[in-house]
Order: C-alpha cells, then structure tokens, then sequence
C-alpha cells in the first residue's frame, strides 16, 4: 500500500528556498537547472534527494510530485500513473520572474529508487 507524501525544503545554486511534496517509494532525487546571473552558462545541480535508501513499500497506482518556491514565484505539482513501474525520470520545464526578467528552470525528478526487499525489481 502507498504512504501519504513526505515534506522536504531544499536551497538551490541561487539561494531560492523550495518545498517539496513527494511520494517516498517513487521519488529518488530531484535536480535542477537555472542561469547563472551575468552568466551565458546553466547550472545544474540535485536540489534534493530522498534520505531513503530503497523503497519501504511498492508506490502506489498514482504517484504526485509538487514543488514551490517559498517566496510563491514558481509552484507546480505533476501526477504520474506507473502502474508498470517503467517511468525513470519526468522533466519539468518552467518560467519564472526575476526582477524584470524571466528565466527558464528545468526540473528533473528520478524515480530510481530500488524496490523494498524480497521484491523483484
């Protein structure tokens, strides 16, 4: 049976606080690209990682990600039914403003956690 999500905060390369909603059978880590300021180059670095080791119990059918920004200038949640367990990473590209600019950030959310044990993978 899957358990009810889990609540994490993380700090980017550029000092924005996140939270982060995530299932903790499915989620592995989460990565994350932003522009440099005065800089032509993207940076991408693991915003978080589940202190989980390996998965306590299968996911469930349906598995549901959000992240925000704390200060509300980024906020998203996806869904991913995985019935098949197949899907191993999902991207996650959005716009948001800084000062009079926008910026691109990528997200990339892992699903390689190892399965419980005694279980297959």
């Amino acid at each position: 049976m899957a358990r009810h999500n889990r609540e994490a905060r993380a700090v980017d390369q550029l000092g924005t606080l996140w939270s982060i909603s995530y299932q903790p059978d499915w989620l592995s880590r989460i990565k994350i690209s932003r522009q440099l300021p005065g800089d032509r180059r993207r940076s991408m670095v693991t915003l978080f990682r589940n202190p989980a080791r390996r998965a306590e119990a299968a996911p469930g059918r349906m598995v549901r990600t959000g992240v925000s920004a704390v200060d509300g200038s980024s906020d998203f949640r996806i869904s991913v039914e995985d019935p098949n367990d197949v899907v191993e990473a999902v991207i996650v590209v959005t716009r948001k403003k800084r000062g009079r600019q926008s910026e691109v950030i990528k997200f990339v959310l892992e699903s390689r956690l190892p399965p419980p044990r005694g279980q297959a993978p």
